[in-house]
């Protein structure tokens, strides 16, 4: 029987990968009548506004010395680099086909977590790894013709994965000194100057100008994606256990994919499925062969 404790942090980690799980084809939705560069700095700045209330109701103190440099590395990879991004890259690509390669976010997670702890693991690891990554490049290529094929937007979506790899794994360590949402919250409120001046200038060069629906997924990206869903995963990560909640992010690709064919009509083909299939299960396998490394040493 699976202690309560467990259940819980499994289902509130699941909640908040069923919410991140919307991310994708809710912003192919809403760059169909907005800027890629609206959508992306205006939704950080939205979140950052609720992220200013909660710290100052829940009266947080401010980060301190090098903190806030860490800060502005999670920053850059999850607040500005993975909205904006994935934002450009929906212009042209289809949410299911995104949906695919950024199903390598675990596994390059766990990667520049090892990288950033000078851990040690197993061959395998790196191995398993590799192979996803090759993986979604060639189901990014097998997409668009055949090997040699990419096209800015798998660029674009890798360029993606590795600036939330670098914002997740720092994040991680951060949230040990400063807690999970705070950490979050903190990296919000330092880019939103930026994201402000990016928002203003987008509206400038292009007004906004979106359908009832564009604006409902727009804000969806703001007060949910950006914000609320962060919330309910790093609750299931603090009841834990850690290592068994995490892997829950590995159903995010399979649930974007269902959502792009019930919600956007997108088809599924069997490349989809095979890459989808492939690059999850190659994540999996990483992210297990890294725990599992972790767990022996801290026996030993």
């Amino acid at each position: 029987m699976i202690p309560p404790s467990r259940t819980a942090g499994l289902l509130w980690g699941l909640l908040g990968v069923a919410a991140f799980s919307f991310t994708l084809p809710f912003t192919r939705v809403a760059v169909g009548g907005l800027s890629p560069l609206f959508i992306g700095s205006a939704r950080a700045f939205v979140a950052a506004a609720l992220a200013t209330g909660a710290l100052a109701i829940a009266r947080q103190r401010l980060p301190g010395g090098r903190q806030w440099a860490r800060l502005a590395v999670v920053g850059g990879g999850v607040v500005v680099g993975f909205p904006l991004l994935t934002s450009y890259a929906l212009t042209t690509a289809p949410a299911s086909h995104g949906a695919v390669v950024i199903a390598l976010l675990p596994a390059a997670t766990a990667a520049m977590a090892v990288l950033r702890t000078h851990e040690r693991p197993p061959a395998m690891f790196w191995v398993v790894a590799g192979v996803g990554a090759v993986a979604a490049t060639g189901f990014a290529s097998a997409q668009w013709g055949g090997l040699g094929h990419l096209r800015r937007s798998d660029l674009l979506l890798l360029g993606a994965v590795v600036a939330a790899a670098i914002g997740y794994a720092e994040g991680g360590l951060l949230a040990r000194e400063l807690g999970a949402w705070q950490t979050v919250s903190w990296a919000l409120v330092l880019c939103s100057p930026l994201m402000a001046f990016l928002t203003v200038l987008s509206a400038l060069r292009q007004p906004p100008s979106g359908t009832p629906v564009q604006w409902a997924a727009f804000a969806y990206l703001g007060v949910v994606s950006m914000f609320l869903g962060f919330f309910a995963w790093y609750r299931g990560l603090a009841i834990g256990p850690m290592a068994h909640v995490s892997q829950v992010q590995l159903v995010q690709p399979v649930l974007s994919i269902c959502w792009a064919g019930l919600l956007l009509g997108e088809r599924l083909t069997w490349t989809t499925i095979v890459g989808g299939l492939a690059v999850v299960l190659c994540a999996g396998v990483a992210v297990r062969a890294r725990l599992g490394a972790a767990g022996t040493t801290s026996t030993r």
